[in-house]
């Protein structure tokens, strides 16, 4: 009897094991909007949008700056950082728990836990001189 139970601890341990890589995915979307809108975004690890508002497609863990520029209007940078969100907090927690430290370790490696801020980001743009 102590075998079956061994075994269904250890599959449900299993089972948890990078919860928040399988629920949250290690990529979000940013999102960005502008005022005025149809500002071009570009940041500083290579993704870029034509017009806002729009959203980027990043990791989770990334850190960098955007910067929205239109014709007429000064540019302005936003920079963006990365933080536990509550959700991503709340699985690793159970995969702490459960005895899942692989799976903890695999949330922590992907960047699971975390969500970029600010999202989304606004930015109002100044007239240029």
């Amino acid at each position: 009897m102590n075998i079956l139970r061994l075994a269904a601890v250890s599959t449900a341990a299993m089972s948890l094991c990078a919860c928040a890589t399988v629920t949250r995915g290690s990529s979000t979307a940013w999102e960005i909007n502008s005022d005025p809108q149809g500002a071009k975004v570009e940041t500083s690890n290579g993704h870029q949008c034509p017009a806002t508002p729009c959203s980027i497609k990043m990791k989770r863990k990334s850190e960098f700056t955007a910067t929205v520029t239109k014709p007429g209007y000064k540019p302005a940078t936003v920079t963006v950082t990365n933080k536990v969100a509550g959700a991503g907090g709340a699985a690793m927690a159970g995969n702490v728990l459960v005895g899942g430290v692989i799976g903890g370790g695999v949330d922590i490696a992907t960047g699971a836990m975390l969500d970029l801020t600010p999202n989304p980001a606004m930015v109002k743009l100044e007239k240029a001189d």
